[in-house]
C-alpha cells in the first residue's frame, strides 16, 4: 500500500524529462536562426560597403573634372567635361542624332566620354586587376597614349535602347561602333553618312592605332 504514491510521482517527473528535451532543441533552433540573421546582415552590409567602392571610392580623387560621368547626363549637357571636351564634330553628330532618337522616344545618355590621361590610366590599372593581365586588359582598356577617349574622339552611349538605336542609325550621322565588343563605343566617321560604316575590329588589341 505504501508502494502505490511513490509510483504516481515517479511518472509525472519521466513525463516531465521529454518536454525539457524539446524545449532545448526549440531554444537552440532558436539561438542557430538569430546567429544566422546577424551574419547574413554583416554579409550584407559588407558586400554594400564594396559596392559603394566600386562605384567611385577608389577613384583615389578623380572626379568630374578628369571626365568620371555622373548618372542621368546626356549628349546635350554642357556643363559635364566628358562631354564638353568632346571634338566639337563628334558632339554635333550626337546631338543631331539624338534629336532624331528622341522622336522616336529614346534618350542618348553618356556612360563616358572625353577622359583626363590620369582617369584613363586609372581605368587600365583595374582592367589589369579584373582581367588578370595587361594583354586582356587591353581588349578593353586603352592607354592614355592611343586611347580616343582622352583625344576627345569616342563616346561610350548610355542604355541599351540607345545603342540599339544607334547601330540601326548611327551611321547617317557619322556615327559607327568601332569594336565588335564594345556595342557602346562609337567615334565619327563621316564618310559612312554617304556610304557605311567601316569593318568593325574584334577588340581595340586589332586597331592598328592602339599599336
Amino acid at each position: 500500500m505504501n508502494r502505490l504514491p511513490q509510483a504516481a510521482s515517479t511518472t509525472p517527473r519521466r513525463a516531465r524529462r521529454p518536454l525539457v528535451v524539446g524545449l532545448v532543441v526549440v531554444l537552440a533552433a532558436i539561438t542557430a536562426f538569430l546567429g544566422y540573421r546577424v551574419a547574413e546582415s554583416s554579409s550584407s552590409s559588407a558586400a554594400a560597403a564594396a559596392s559603394s567602392a566600386l562605384r567611385g571610392d577608389h577613384r583615389g580623387g578623380l572626379g568630374e573634372a578628369d571626365g568620371v560621368v555622373p548618372d542621368g547626363v546626356t549628349v546635350f549637357d554642357d556643363t559635364t567635361p566628358a562631354v564638353a571636351e568632346l571634338d566639337p564634330d563628334l558632339l554635333k553628330a550626337l546631338r543631331r542624332a539624338a534629336t532624331a532618337a528622341a522622336d522616336d522616344g529614346i534618350k542618348v545618355y553618356v556612360n563616358s566620354g572625353w577622359r583626363s590621361p590620369e582617369y584613363q590610366q586609372q581605368l587600365f590599372r583595374e582592367a589589369v586587376s579584373r582581367y588578370g593581365s595587361e594583354d586582356e586588359a587591353a581588349r578593353w582598356v586603352a592607354s592614355p597614349k592611343t586611347s580616343p577617349h582622352v583625344s576627345g574622339d569616342a563616346i561610350d552611349a548610355g542604355r541599351s535602347d540607345a545603342t540599339r538605336w544607334l547601330s540601326e542609325h548611327g551611321a547617317g550621322y557619322g556615327l559607327c561602333q568601332i569594336y565588335e565588343n564594345e556595342p557602346w563605343h562609337y567615334e565619327l566617321r563621316t564618310e559612312a553618312i554617304t556610304g557605311h560604316c567601316p569593318r568593325m575590329y574584334a577588340d581595340a588589341t586589332r586597331d592598328p592605332r592602339m599599336q
